[in-house]
């Protein structure tokens, strides 16, 4: 089968920045099924493991990418129980395995799930990673109670996480939604996922409490942690929690947060997979709540391009836009075409 993949960190312009190879079609064991891959998505990790992977090495084997697919199931493991061969499944994977940019992928069962029935394979295929993080974020991270009416403060609402997360607090829960954009366009977009508010990021501090908000009782960064730092540690209500996905160089001072009693948490799709978690199949779980909220007309799709072919040069296409950091919405790549 072909894959397409990199053995150095290069910049995407590099012509070996990623290069297409051929290796053998793998063979499901155990909890895992054999996907053929109709579709995935891009997101920001593609591109950072592109970047630190290898930097100044050359791997023995080239590394395949890809943290969202849809495909259809071609093989079973003897241990899978929850899905059958011909369905038609979306995942997010395993930041430790091989990724989707290939035409079969092995995935654990136990971390995917049906698809969507009311969309296709490139609206499907931009929910997986986006919809993971948001919903552990919002219900294992924060602890979220669904009934409180209580606010949250959303920085980043109009990329791939914070689009989603905007939908599924709004879906499922009573809580009020403060989100961030900074350009127009990002704006209406935020707007557009059901926002109750909207924030800029550029002067935080001053812009939410102009909204008429002193304090939020819930923060989910997935923009920058240490550049927002200062204004979170403000905005956060005592014995309010923050969560956050982005890493950061250097250190921070979490003392601020103490007289507040106030918790930090990260949020990391890839823990339950990594570490085989005696819950990893929660994500299971979580994906068909999503599917289900997304049949039943409560969250919408946020793909905002699709780029046609497999091939090398539309996925070095779809990490240059992510890499421009000016993309709203998500990106997904039609392997059928």
């Amino acid at each position: 089968m072909k894959a397409i993949g990199f053995k150095t960190s290069y910049n995407i312009e590099n012509e070996q920045s990623l290069f297409e190879f051929e290796k053998d079609k793998p063979i499901a064991q155990g909890f895992d099924i054999l996907v053929k891959i109709n579709a995935v998505s891009m997101n920001p990790v593609d591109t950072k493991v592109r970047i630190r992977a290898a930097t100044n090495t050359v791997l023995d084997e080239p590394k395949v990418l890809g943290y969202d697919a849809v495909g259809i199931v071609e093989e079973i493991g003897c241990d899978v129980k929850n899905l059958k061969i011909n369905d038609r499944v979306f995942y997010a994977g395993d930041i430790t395995r091989d990724g989707s940019n290939t035409q079969y992928q092995l995935v654990d069962s136990r971390i995917a799930a049906l698809a969507p029935k009311t969309i296709n394979d490139v609206e499907a295929a931009v929910f997986p990673l986006t919809s993971l993080t948001a919903w552990e974020a919002i219900f294992d991270r924060l602890k979220i109670n669904k009934t409180q009416n209580k606010t949250i403060l959303i920085i980043g609402g109009a990329g791939g996480v914070g689009s989603i997360a905007i939908q599924i607090v709004k879906a499922t829960t009573n809580l009020t939604v403060i989100a961030t954009a900074s350009r127009e366009e990002s704006f209406n977009w935020v707007k557009s996922m059901g926002a109750d508010y909207i924030a800029n990021h550029r002067d935080l501090i001053n812009s939410v409490k102009e909204l008429g908000f002193d304090n939020v009782d819930y923060i989910f960064n997935v923009a920058d942690t240490k550049g927002h730092w200062d204004a979170m540690s403000e905005l956060i209500a005592p014995q309010g929690s923050i969560c956050s996905i982005v890493e950061f160089d250097g250190a921070l001072d979490f003392s601020i947060l103490k007289s507040k009693s106030a918790t930090f948490v990260w949020e990391f799709m890839f823990t339950r997979s990594m570490y085989k978690t005696d819950d990893i199949e929660e994500q299971h779980n979580i994906l068909k709540q999503i599917a289900t909220l997304i049949d039943e007309g409560k969250i919408k799709t946020t793909l905002t391009q699709t780029i046609e072919g497999f091939s090398v040069e539309s996925i070095k296409k779809a990490h240059k836009i992510v890499e421009s950091g000016k993309s709203i919405g998500k990106i997904a790549i039609d392997f059928t075409k």
